[in-house]
């Protein structure tokens, strides 16, 4: 499976960007997809988590301004991103799993987004 980020650049604070995944291979193995992020200097953190049942999950930190989707159809992952301060600057990766707990299987190799105050 191969996932491949795009959508991430730079916005004034307050704006908004959508994040697209597109997964290609055996992608009807993956359970749970997500997006996680890392700031210069810091650790990878999770942002969002949606199963394939449709449940969705998200950081304290973005709850509210955030919103992770999926569409099967399409092999495609999306976060759609609200409200965005500088403090969302990062590098956003999507993330396939597949099964319900552990380590994520696959990983894709990122989009830079930044958010200028």
């Amino acid at each position: 499976v191969q996932l491949v980020e795009s959508g991430g650049g730079l916005v004034q604070a307050g704006g908004s960007l959508r994040l697209s995944c597109a997964a290609a291979g055996s992608t009807n193995s993956i359970n749970r997809m997500a997006w996680f992020r890392q700031a210069p200097g810091k650790e990878r953190d999770w942002v969002a988590t949606i199963t394939s049942g449709g449940t969705t999950l998200y950081a304290a930190s973005v709850k509210g301004r955030f919103t992770i989707a999926r569409d099967s159809a399409k092999n495609a992952l999306y976060l759609q991103m609200n409200s965005l301060n500088p403090e969302d600057t990062a590098m956003y990766s999507c993330a396939g799993r597949l099964r319900d707990y552990g380590a994520f299987d696959y990983w894709g190799q990122g989009t830079q987004v930044t958010v200028a105050s």
